[in-house]
C-alpha cells in the first residue's frame, strides 16, 4: 500500500467554498482564472500532479481550513475562451501546516499527511449493518423537499463508502458542513453525521418536529 512519506510536503492549493474531496472520489472543476490555469499547467509537469482541494475558514476569509484533501489530476480537457475542465481523484486527506505565496500567482500549503494512511488504501471502507434502505428514503425526502433529481439505480448500485461519500460531496450542505464531512474520522463518522444533517434538513432547521 502507499505510504504517505511518499507524498511530497508541500503542494498547490486550490481555495474553494463548498467543495470538498473525500477519499476514493472524484471531483470535476471548471478552471478559468489565470492563476489557476497557470496552476494546472505546473502540476502537470510534476509526477505527483497533486492539487489540495481545502475551503476557506469562514466565508470570504482568506484564512484556510486545517484540513483539505489532495487530489491527481487524472483527466483534462480544453473548453472555449481559455477554460480547462479536470478531473482530481483523491489521494489523501492533509493538515495544513502553512501556506507558502513565493513568485506564483497561487498558493502552496506544506501538508501534513500523518493520520491519514487509510485515505491511500485503494480498497474502500464498509460499513458494518448498513441500513442503504433507510438512508435512501431519507435521501428520497430530502430530494423531494429541496427539487433534486437523484439517479436512485446509481444509488441501489453504489458502493457503502461511494454512496456516503458522494452524497456529503455533492449535497447542497453549507460549507461548514461539508467540513464537518471531510473531517469525519472514519465511514461510520461520516454516515452518522450525514443522517443527521438530512435529518436535521426535514425537521426545517430549527423545527422540533420530530420525524416519523
Amino acid at each position: 500500500m502507499p505510504r504517505s512519506a511518499d507524498l511530497p510536503q508541500t503542494i498547490p492549493l486550490f481555495p474553494l467554498a463548498g467543495a470538498v474531496l473525500l477519499p476514493r472520489t472524484r471531483l470535476p472543476l471548471q478552471i478559468f482564472e489565470p492563476r489557476y490555469l497557470q496552476m494546472v499547467e505546473d502540476v502537470l509537469k510534476t509526477p505527483d500532479r497533486l492539487i489540495g482541494m481545502i475551503q476557506p475558514a469562514q466565508p470570504g476569509s482568506d484564512t484556510l481550513s486545517l484540513i483539505g484533501c489532495a487530489g491527481r489530476i487524472v483527466a483534462f480537457s480544453e473548453l472555449d475562451d481559455n477554460r480547462l475542465m479536470i478531473s482530481l481523484k483523491a489521494r489523501s486527506r492533509f493538515r495544513l501546516q502553512k501556506t507558502e505565496q513565493g513568485f506564483l500567482p497561487y498558493l502552496r500549503g506544506q501538508a501534513d499527511w500523518r493520520g491519514f494512511e487509510g485515505d491511500l488504501d485503494p480498497r474502500p471502507e464498509s460499513l458494518a449493518g448498513f441500513d442503504r434502505s433507510a438512508l435512501l428514503q431519507r435521501l428520497s425526502r430530502y430530494a423531494e423537499r429541496r427539487g433534486l433529481t437523484t439517479d436512485w439505480d446509481a444509488a441501489e448500485a453504489s458502493e457503502e463508502e461511494l454512496l456516503v461519500n458522494s452524497l456529503s460531496m455533492l449535497l447542497p450542505f453549507s460549507a461548514e458542513e461539508k467540513q464537518a464531512l471531510l473531517e469525519s474520522p472514519t465511514l461510520a463518522d461520516r454516515r452518522e453525521l450525514l443522517d443527521g444533517l438530512l435529518e436535521y434538513a426535514l425537521r426545517g432547521g430549527d423545527d422540533e418536529e420530530i420525524l416519523q
